[in-house]
This record gives structure tokens, C-alpha cells and sequence, in this order.
């Protein structure tokens, strides 16, 4: 045998030990548990697991290991945590800020979106809730929200992210001031043209109009012709509508082949966006929560104490319950310099046990708000088809 076989087989004989003790602390853990349910004890001390942190790196001989010790511990009390709320889950609906009360979806619905028809909200709203769908248009995003606290609508349709550009950070700083919930999601594919008023060529077009996603989604094509003029506007429906008006040859938008069929306008080059699976995710909102069949993806906001380690402990508790996290997004609070308000996805159904264990140890660690429970239209690879 090699030195690194007789290495393996001195590491297997550790990791044998390892196990048999952490069965035997997990028999003592759950005991624990019992006894903090029967004396209506919380599963969480944080003051006392910083102690026994404490204690663990004063053990180690080599201060290097310190952090690792650390870690480790950190992760087998987290395991141990899990393993006292999961079985059984009690009085979850009392510690964790989800409405009881969950609405059934609407039949024949008012939905509204932002930006003129033609826009990839209103093909968001009809891809999702079918071409028959009464739509009215609204012109910022924030009259999305209000339009459904005010009872206009039943539902609202805005972009959260686009797979090539990013997060719509205007969407999620209006989620900290609207108390809505997110009931679905929707993939739109962006297939961006350049479309202009027919008799229009290349050569005549001087000035362009799309939304300032539009142009950034497009800057390859756009360097091919860096005479053109850029004007940005609300949406690249809006784009569309206004160089249709003009009438002008020189004048030329960005956006949806969906737009330039709606206003008669004349495609000059098709599929010009740079990343060519290029999509953007729109969320479904609602006044009130609903859960659908399917639901198997959650979505929350909160906020963690300015120290050290916060963030962490929020995903390690999402990992130790096997919940995976799709995206995590952070915003800051205005009224708190430098602190910052947290947008987390991750997979779960909230009927599941094991996902209200994972809230409610949440909700101890931060203030937490669950923004919905949907089923999600974005699988590991790609979006679904």
C-alpha cells in the first residue's frame, strides 16, 4: 500500500468513530427536543449555542483550526435544530408569518401590466392566463401595485429578472413598500428586432427608441452602427407605438416581433439580442396569497442584524433542510444606511413539513416575510417548455 492508501484507511477509521458519536449525539439532541416541547421551550438558543462555540474553539490545540471547528459545529447544531422541529411540527401557523387565510385563484380575472399593448408583460399575462384574459395597461411599475391595492385588479404582471442583464431592482424595491404576494411566475423568451415604419432600410434609419433593457440586451448589434441615435423610453411597446406614429423612415424600435405586428411596422433584423436564449422572468402578483397545484417554489424577503455570520445562518438553515436556493437578491434600506433588505427563491411547498420547520426556525433568525408560494416555470437548465 501507498502512504496515501495507509492516509485513507487512518481517515476511514476516524470518520467511523465520527459517525458513531454523532448517532449518539443525535439520540441526545432529540431528547432535548422532547424536552423543549413538553416545557414549550424554542428550539433556538442563540446565546447558548455562541457559548458552546465558544467552548469548541477553546478545545482546539492548533488556533488554525479554529474556523473550521467552527464551522463544523455550526453545521451539526443546525442539523440538530432541524432535527427537533421536524418531528413533530407544532403551532408552526403561530411563529411563522404566512396568512392563514389563502384565496383560491380567480376565474375570468382583471389583470393588469405595465407598458402599452404589444409590450412582453401583455404576452407574460396571456401566456399565463390564456389569450381570452381582460387586460388593461398601466404606465409605471409602482401603478402596478397600486392598481391592486386599490382593488382595480385581480392580478398584476411584472418582470423581476432577465437571464442575460439581471435583476429588475425597481420591481424589488417596490416590493418593501407593497404588502403583495407573488401566486405565479412566467417565462417570456425576448427575441428583440429592429423594426421600423415600412419603406424604412437600414441605411435610412438615424434615431432608435426601445426601453434601456432593450439597448443593453442588444449592444453587439448596436455597435455595428454607432451613428444611430438612442432614445430611451418606458418600454419597447411604448418605442414601437411612438415610431409607428411618426411615421418616420429615419426612426426605427427595439422590441417584440409581437409589437411590430401590433402596430404594422416592418422588421428590419430579427433576433438582434446578444444572449439568444435570452428571457425574463415576470411574477404573477395578487392583494392575497394563493396556492395553486403544483406550488414548488417560495419566495421571501427579510432583514438579518448588522453582525457577522447573520446571512450565514439564514442559508445554512436553508441548506440543512434540503431546500435549494435559486436566487438571492439583496436591496438597501433607505432608512438605514448600509443595511439591506434580502430577496431569497428557493425550492419548497409549504404543505411540506419540513418546509414550515425551515420557516420557523427562519422567522427566530430574521424578520421574515414570505412573498408566496407558486409553481415555478424555471427548472434547472432552463426555463420549461
Amino acid at each position: 500500500m501507498s502512504k496515501l492508501d495507509d492516509l485513507r484507511v487512518e481517515i476511514d477509521q476516524v470518520d467511523w468513530e465520527l459517525t458513531k458519536l454523532f448517532e449518539q449525539r443525535l439520540a441526545l439532541t432529540a431528547q432535548v427536543g422532547e424536552y423543549k416541547r413538553n416545557h414549550n421551550l424554542p428550539v433556538l438558543d442563540a446565546k447558548r449555542e455562541q457559548q458552546v462555540l465558544e467552548t469548541k474553539r477553546s478545545l482546539v490545540t492548533n488556533t488554525e483550526n479554529q474556523a473550521a471547528v467552527t464551522d463544523l459545529f455550526e453545521a451539526i447544531m443546525a442539523i440538530s435544530r432541524r432535527q427537533q422541529r421536524i418531528i413533530p411540527v407544532k403551532n408552526i401557523s403561530e411563529t411563522v408569518p404566512l396568512p392563514c387565510k389563502i384565496r383560491s385563484p380567480i376565474t375570468k380575472p382583471k389583470v393588469c401590466h405595465q407598458g402599452e399593448a404589444g409590450a412582453y408583460g401583455e404576452e407574460a399575462a396571456v401566456r399565463f392566463f390564456g389569450e381570452t384574459v381582460c387586460l388593461s395597461r398601466v404606465k409605471t411599475f409602482e401603478d402596478v401595485f397600486l392598481a391592486l391595492r386599490q382593488g382595480e385588479v385581480d392580478y398584476g404582471v411584472l418582470p423581476m429578472e432577465n437571464n442575460s442583464t439581471g435583476a429588475i431592482t425597481a420591481v424589488y424595491d417596490l416590493f418593501s413598500q407593497y404588502g403583495c404576494y407573488i401566486v405565479g411566475e412566467q417565462v417570456v423568451p425576448v427575441q428583440h428586432c429592429l423594426m421600423a415604419p415600412k419603406g424604412s432600410t437600414l441605411e435610412t434609419i438615424r434615431e432608435v427608441y426601445s426601453h434601456e433593457q432593450g439597448f443593453f440586451q442588444s449592444k453587439a448589434f448596436l455597435k455595428q452602427k454607432p451613428d444611430w441615435q438612442l432614445h430611451p423610453v418606458e418600454n419597447t411597446a411604448a418605442a414601437a407605438k411612438l415610431v409607428a406614429v411618426s411615421n418616420d423612415p429615419a426612426k426605427a424600435a427595439i422590441g417584440s416581433p409581437r409589437a411590430a405586428k401590433l402596430y404594422g411596422l416592418l422588421i428590419l433584423a430579427s433576433e438582434i439580442n446578444d444572449a439568444k436564449r435570452n428571457g425574463t422572468r415576470f411574477v404573477i402578483l395578487s392583494k392575497e396569497p394563493e396556492h395553486r397545484d403544483g406550488s414548488n417554489k417560495m419566495s421571501a424577503l427579510f432583514t438579518v442584524p448588522h453582525k457577522s455570520g447573520s446571512l450565514n445562518q439564514i442559508l445554512a438553515v436553508l441548506a440543512s433542510y434540503g431546500l435549494n436556493m435559486m436566487k438571492l437578491e439583496s436591496r438597501p434600506i433607505l432608512s438605514r444606511p448600509w443595511e439591506y433588505l434580502f430577496f431569497v427563491d428557493f425550492s419548497g411547498d409549504w404543505n411540506m413539513p419540513h418546509v414550515q420547520a425551515a420557516m420557523e426556525e427562519l422567522s427566530t433568525l430574521s424578520s421574515l416575510q414570505i412573498l408566496g408560494n407558486y409553481k415555478g416555470a424555471i427548472e434547472q437548465g432552463g426555463e420549461k417548455r
